[in-house]
């Protein structure tokens, strides 16, 4: 299982770090890597909630990491009422099947521009399903831009 890091109630800590390249298949389906299946499937027998993420791809949760962030959402006030239908309007719960696949709604692989190339990308307590091309887009944009201060003390 990933290193410790976020814990939600008595499930046990999870990270979610790395990328893999997968293919969406005719059902809208992706086979979720073993390294990442195997910490879901331990952790919260393998449910996830799928949702939009504001950067054009998808926001990929572990069941009770959604449910936290969802109690959060609903508690704002009606000012965030956009970014809360966005969220709350788009989340899908799938648990991974028999075939170690979860499946991606058209609504949802529509929005996110997923056709068939797909990057599945650790964030630490959850994970992007990202289009490979709007990925590389998107990427290169953050190169472009300057580093936040809160970065640039970092040292690689």
């Amino acid at each position: 299982m990933p290193n410790c890091g976020v814990k939600w109630g008595n499930v046990p800590e999870v990270v979610f770090q790395g990328a893999s390249a997968l293919t969406l298949d005719a059902k809208g389906r992706i086979a979720v890597p073993t390294r990442h299946r195997d910490a879901l499937t331990e952790s919260v027998g393998g449910q996830l909630t799928l949702t939009k993420h504001p950067a054009d791809c998808l926001l990929v949760l572990p069941r009770p990491a959604w449910l936290q962030l969802r109690e959060r959402l609903m508690a704002l006030p009606m000012e965030a009422d956009g970014w809360r239908r966005m969220f709350l309007g788009s989340a899908f719960d799938v648990d991974i099947d028999a075939g170690s696949r979860i499946h991606i709604s058209p609504e949802l692989r529509s929005a996110a521009g997923l056709t068939r190339d797909v990057l599945l990308i650790g964030m630490g307590t959850h994970l992007e399903l990202w289009d490979t091309a709007r990925h590389a887009a998107h990427e290169s944009a953050v190169k472009q831009s300057p580093m936040p201060d809160a970065i640039k003390s970092f040292v690689f």
